[in-house]
């Protein structure tokens, strides 16, 4: 699976081949914070799904990175400790949070396509 997946709170995930699950903070989600200035990463370990696991600040507010699938978070993004600038400048690429092994990897699969996650942005910008 190349293509990404997205939650309602405006991460991204995309799988890797060894089976991990990269995710990181959608165009909207950084475009609607501000220039990023703080990350703070998760640790090695266990979340459940929906638990913080990191936290992204901006000039403009402080928001919580949460975990989309229960599973146990294996790397993070060194870069964005001296970069954090990274989640603006390329929020799908270079400006990844961290990679996870899911519990159920299966699970991915529910979360929203490309199709369903601009039909979510269209419904906010609306509300």
């Amino acid at each position: 699976m190349s293509e990404l997946r997205f939650t309602e709170d405006h991460e991204w995930l995309r799988a890797e081949a060894d089976g991990s699950i990269t995710v990181g903070i959608t165009a909207f989600a950084q475009n609607a914070l501000g220039d990023v200035v703080f990350v703070q990463l998760p640790e090695l370990q266990v979340y459940d799904k929906g638990a913080e696991a990191a936290t992204v600040e901006s000039v403009k507010a402080a928001s919580g990175v949460y975990m989309p699938l229960d599973g146990k978070v294996l790397e993070v993004n060194p870069a964005l400790d001296d970069s954090p600038e990274l989640v603006n400048e390329d929020p799908l690429g270079e400006g990844w949070f961290f990679r996870f092994q899911p519990t159920d990897a299966s699970a991915v699969s529910k979360l929203l396509d490309q199709d369903a996650y601009d039909r979510l942005i269209k419904a906010n910008a609306q509300a």
